[in-house]
């Protein structure tokens, strides 16, 4: 039902009233009837059913076809007289309070979401069906639970979503929502995973005025305490330690300023290295092909990968493995490197030919397509090499000579000691190279070790600390720029501690695949309100941390002050703590105003 103006002109004038409408259904369609006439209403008539008109739940039917912003745009009447005041006792000793849900981080949850238009985009994809309660606003649900109380969706369900003011801000009961609708819903949300993504990187775009000329990509791992008995669930390399878990592996593309762009997700056996075809692809696919940089760690890098990048123009920043570094060793011991800040040298140099000579270091001879290598030395990354090297070595040293003096005591197998020695050894592979160990078998069967330290190794070891080598078809940047980008990959690996820490990825409840990957998609959407929200402190100078923000803004609650009148009459407001002067200074920068809710009831 809703509120309909009339009007009907009499004795040379309009004069306006009001009817109370239905919408129904019918065979041959839908169909409207006036319920009750109500005549003229003046403003106090008109807020009390305006107080109606705002809780959608019980006024909207799912058939109506009338918004609320409608319905209220009708109470905007500025000829009236404003409505006075009414005054009553109450009893002072009497006033209660009840009610209280948490209001402030949900609210700015979904402020986030309107600004994103991320709830009319789920509206037009999503269809709403038959239920009370369309899907689109469920899924809603899920990522604002996520951003604010990470859960399972029973707990959401059953205990966040009753005991904050979601019901009120969605016009949603919370008898309406349960885990398995919940569930259900993530079933609806999943297949519009790549429209969404271009949808909210146009809409970042615009907001921020972003650019996605450079492109950071990293991968990470998410394990199962369960059985996980689907295809993608695989035994690989862990990234949290869990190598006896099954897990999935999740591929993530962020700009320069850690603003996502996508990610896929890939069986929990697969190798960093045989990802990027597939990255580089579905991107280039889903944004189109433009001049971008991509920036990659040593894991994704391969002969083949680089071939695949190179082969239709596509721009890289990759780091290399350790092993080449040892191709650069004359460059290392050079003094023409260039301070970026206190602590970090960098500079350009060109890979060694076949004949073992350097090539020439003219950047103006470099053709285009030609490689770029860019060699990095860092004065607090090499303290901690040298650091974890020593304790290494300390450790070894000690165990072999423990190991020597016991082998000399007592009568002991040499295969069994060759396996004692290569378990040392592969606990400790900093510091492996810097020993030579061999076994000899005695006449008398037992074995006798003899082990000496290798000075070669160890001048690399102190030559190389706090040194790496990034190579690039860069041509018209600096080593400065080309560092300054690489290190930009930090973005995509803090991502990935955002998803475990704040998002809490990790329980995963699921056991269809199905649903496994809807439920990292919602973790996604909700990393997409942080980043959007991390935007919006930064441009307003209040840094780039939304936790602190969230936090803050989350003591925001509403609740309903209950007033006992001297008739006995009980009154029932609903109204928002007021927010402290912190609270405001907040509100002010991030230029958001709090909704006016003044709820009575007696």
């Amino acid at each position: 039902m809703f509120l309909r103006q009339c009007f009907r002109n009499k004795d040379g004038k309009r004069h306006a009233y009001w009817a109370l409408v239905e919408s129904y259904r019918t065979d041959v369609g839908p169909r409207q009837r006036v319920v009750a006439w109500l005549g003229k209403l003046d403003e106090a008539g008109r807020l009390g059913i305006q107080h109606v008109v705002c809780d959608t739940s019980s006024v909207h039917t799912k058939d109506s076809t009338t918004s609320t912003d409608e319905q209220l745009s009708l109470f905007n009447k500025k000829d009236e007289q404003p409505v006075q005041p009414q005054w009553v006792e109450v009893n002072a000793s009497d006033v209660r309070v009840e009610n209280c849900r948490q209001f402030g981080g949900p609210w700015l949850a979904l402020e986030v979401i309107r600004r994103l238009q991320l709830d009319k985009f789920l509206e037009g994809v999503i269809p709403p069906g038959r239920e009370h309660v369309s899907w689109w606003r469920s899924a809603l649900i899920l990522v604002v639970a996520r951003l604010c109380r990470p859960s399972s969706e029973l707990y959401i369900a059953e205990q966040w979503y009753p005991k904050s003011a979601m019901p009120q801000l969605l016009g949603i009961p919370a008898d309406r929502v349960d885990d398995n609708r919940l569930y259900r819903t993530l079933d609806h949300l999943l297949p519009h995973k790549a429209k969404l993504e271009v949808h909210l990187k146009n809409r970042m775009g615009d907001l921020f005025d972003l650019e996605y000329d450079l492109l950071m990509y990293d991968i990470t791992s998410t394990y199962f305490e369960g059985q996980a008995n689907f295809e993608m669930a695989q035994r690989g390399y862990s990234r949290d330690q869990r190598g006896d878990c099954k897990q999935v592996c999740i591929g993530l593309v962020v700009s320069r300023c850690g603003m996502p762009l996508g990610y896929e997700v890939f069986s929990g056996n697969t190798a960093d290295v045989t990802t990027v075809e597939h990255i580089v692809t579905t991107m280039e696919k889903r944004y189109g092909k433009s001049d971008r940089i991509w920036v990659m760690d040593r894991g994704m890098v391969s002969e083949d990968n680089i071939e695949f990048l190179r082969k239709e123009g596509r721009r890289y920043i990759v780091g290399t493995p350790k092993s080449m570094l040892k191709e650069f060793e004359a460059e290392l011991l050079k003094d023409d490197w260039n301070s970026i800040r206190d602590g970090l040298e960098v500079k350009l140099c060109f890979r060694p030919r076949n004949d073992d000579e350097v090539a020439d270091a003219d950047k103006d001879s470099v053709e285009q397509g030609k490689e770029t290598f860019i060699l990095c030395r860092s004065r607090d990354r090499s303290h901690t090499e040298e650091a974890i090297v020593q304790r290494f070595e300390q450790k070894i040293e000690e165990r072999l000579v423990s190991m020597t003096v016991r082998c000399e005591k007592q009568k002991r197998d040499p295969m069994k000691v060759e396996r004692d020695i290569g378990r040392l050894l592969g606990k400790n592979t900093r510091a492996a190279k810097l020993f030579e160990v061999t076994v000899k078998k005695t006449k008398d069967g037992s074995a006798r070790i003899q082990w000496k330290k290798i000075e070669a190794a160890r001048d690399w070891a102190t030559l190389s600390a706090g040194c790496y080598l990034l190579r690039s078809n860069v041509t018209d940047w600096s080593d400065k720029e080309m560092w300054k980008a690489y290190i930009q990959l930090t973005e995509a690996e803090a991502a990935f501690c955002i998803h475990k820490s704040d998002l809490k990825i990790r329980p995963i409840w699921h056991q269809k695949e199905d649903r496994v990957l809807a439920h990292i998609f919602v973790c996604f959407l909700a990393y997409v309100l942080w980043k959007t929200l991390g935007q919006m402190c930064e441009r307003a100078g209040l840094g780039s941390e939304p936790r602190r923000i969230l936090d803050e803004l989350g003591e925001l609650r509403m609740m309903d002050v209950i007033l006992r009148t001297r008739s006995g009459i009980e009154i029932r407001t609903r109204c928002l703590s007021k927010p402290t002067d912190h609270q405001q200074i907040l509100l002010d920068r991030l230029k958001l105003r709090l909704p006016k809710i003044n709820q009575t009831e007696m």
